[in-house]
């Protein structure tokens, strides 16, 4: 891949055991020209949830996002991450069984941000001012764009005028940001299309000052990544062309660009998956069977091949310090946290007493989270050591069948019985989505007349990072059963394997780059199969906490499989092959 200032140097990796060569790259700085202080990795996201530097999000996507950042942070990657300051943020309370919002004001002040300066974009006739503040860190920043109205993440529809004015502020407004701070993108990866407008800005300021147009959108798409994070686009909300008369044409300087987006509507509409396959020559999903499976088409019709490359997570972030530590005291994993060439050789040191330690440890940190964090009947919880807790922890939307384990309440009672367990639901429901929050008010509803589980079914509300960790380090089983085909990748069970909890779950999005082999995998023709292998599965994890020799397999069977999969070196690494080809 060429650049107006030479070549890329970067050496490709054709398999894990080739690690050593990304660092030795990175550790003498021969990622190229290409990538620098100056020429950095940008990352454009709609959302970012970092509550340690005090942005809140929504889900997945923004936690990812967090970690990328940290990841490149750890492995020397000077790198960017754009992202919206939303100036108010949501918080769940649960009263009665009814979900209530919270909305809370923030101010970026409060958490290191600096203010740098404003840009302006016009929206409906009138110049709008955003704010520019930044974070830094070695050999990273956040970069955010924000004002006073800018409200929450997600508000409104995701077709409504607000929704476009976010999005295009923060691809006109940050990209001019970058701008004012003096960077210039090496790449730009766009996670999900609300970032679109970011390589638009691009495209627009090389054709209005003096690109031919050709080579101008050619340039654009060799150095954008669209990185696609759902399955099916048809659930992806338009715009109408009237909107962007408003929201967008008036930032557009150049009349060949103008021409070449409104070409793109189809009878007044457009989808901006579309146009994001248009403007971006790379492309990714985040997760094997994600990029296999993926059903987008471009404008012409044809569906569009993906690159599979796997979500990770920051282990640093979301895994055990203490069990951190034993993982690379045993050469397990390497500096960077990556999986060792021979990290399979050195499992047999995860002893059953092993695990049971790092359960203790975990037990305490999920305890202390817990002490502000009551369950539906306001209860603050404790638990000892010895007490078993399945646990249900991730987004509250249909495609994850939360209630699925509450399918046959005397199986579910008559295991939970058996060992004394309890079982915790946490997980967000998006503001609006009333399907799921009629169901979880009918599950705590089914709960609540039975006098046992009443006791030991908990659901705490307000999901977000403190509360997932404490339950990946805390808790013994972790429970995830998407309807297979429908999840990208998920990361909530990456943190489980990473602290030794065992794992049931259907063999879907990242899971599914491993063996079905590797965990405790729940399958079945049907789902009322499917809900009868669940139930097996739990009563197969009970029955492992009772044998030493039962326990030590499963857990070292999941870390063989998915350790390579849950790394987030190994994530930055396959991008980097994916970008940067010899």
């Amino acid at each position: 891949m060429n650049d107006e200032d030479g070549q890329y140097f970067y050496h490709p990796l054709e398999n894990i055991e080739d690690v050593d060569i990304f660092y030795e790259a990175v550790e003498r700085q021969h990622l190229t020209k290409a990538i620098s202080r100056e020429r950095p990795y940008t990352y454009w996201t709609i959302e970012l949830y970092d509550q340690k530097n005090g942005i809140r999000g929504g889900g997945g996507l923004g936690i990812l996002a967090a970690d990328t950042r940290r990841v490149a942070e750890d492995t020397g990657i000077p790198f960017v991450l754009v992202t919206p300051f939303y100036p108010s943020e949501t918080h769940q309370k649960i009263r009665d069984g009814f979900i209530i919002d919270e909305h809370r004001p923030v101010n970026y002040k409060n958490f290191g941000f600096k203010y740098v300066d404003q840009v302006s974009i016009k929206c409906c006739g009138t110049l709008c001012k955003l704010d520019v503040v930044e974070k830094k860190f070695k050999n990273t920043r956040i970069v955010s764009v924000t004002e006073p109205n800018f409200g929450e993440l997600y508000s409104g529809m995701s077709g409504s005028d607000h929704r476009l004015y976010q999005e295009v502020a923060l691809g006109f407004g940050g990209y001019s940001a970058l701008k004012l701070l003096g960077l210039k993108p090496a790449i730009m990866q766009l996670n999900e299309v609300a970032t679109f407008f970011a390589a638009l800005a691009r495209l627009d300021e090389l054709a209005h000052n003096g690109m031919d147009f050709y080579e101008a959108v050619v340039y654009t798409r060799k150095h954008t990544l669209y990185t696609n994070h759902t399955l099916v686009q048809a659930a992806e909300a338009d715009f109408g062309i009237e909107q962007f008369e408003k929201y967008v044409f008036p930032n557009l300087k150049s009349l060949a660009v103008k021409k070449w987006l409104r070409d793109k509507f189809v009878n007044g509409r457009i989808k901006l998956s579309s146009v994001t396959i248009e403007i971006a020559e790379l492309r990714s999903g985040v997760s094997k069977l994600h990029a296999r499976v993926a059903n987008y088409r471009d404008i012409a019709g044809n569906k569009v091949k993906f690159k599979a490359i796997t979500n990770g997570i920051d282990m640093r972030t979301w895994v055990l310090p203490e069990l951190l530590d034993y993982y690379e005291e045993n050469n397990i994993l390497d500096m960077y946290l990556a999986p060792t060439t021979d990290y399979q050789d050195k499992l047999d040191c995860i002893t059953a007493d092993k695990i049971r330690e790092f359960k203790s440890i975990g037990r305490a940190k999920l305890n202390h989270v817990l002490k502000t964090r009551p369950n539906q009947h306001g209860q603050i919880l404790h638990f000892s050591d010895d007490e078993f807790i399945f646990d249900f922890k991730r987004r509250f939307v249909d495609y994850k069948r939360p209630e699925l384990p509450f399918k046959d309440i005397d199986r579910l009672r008559t295991i939970l019985m058996r060992r004394g367990a309890h079982y915790i639901l946490a997980g967000r429901v998006h503001t609006g989505d009333d399907t799921m929050s009629s169901k979880l008010r009918q599950l705590l509803n089914l709960v609540d007349k039975d006098a046992y589980l009443r006791e030991h079914v908990h659901y705490i509300a307000d999901y977000d990072e403190e509360l997932a960790y404490g339950l990946s380090c805390g808790s013994n089983v972790a429970i995830n059963v998407p309807i297979v085909g429908l999840e990208a990748c998920g990361t909530s069970w990456m943190k489980d394997v990473a602290n030794l909890n065992l794992l049931i779950s259907t063999h879907d999005g990242g899971v599914a780059d491993g063996s079905v082999n590797g965990y405790l995998n729940v399958s079945g023709e049907s789902e009322a199969e499917e809900i009868d292998v669940l139930y097996q599965r739990m009563e197969e994890a009970v029955a492992a906490y009772d044998n030493d020799f039962d326990l030590e397999f499963l857990i070292r069977q999941q870390l063989e499989t998915f350790l390579p999969v849950v790394s987030g070196a190994r994530m930055l690494k396959d991008y980097l092959d994916y970008l940067f080809p010899k």
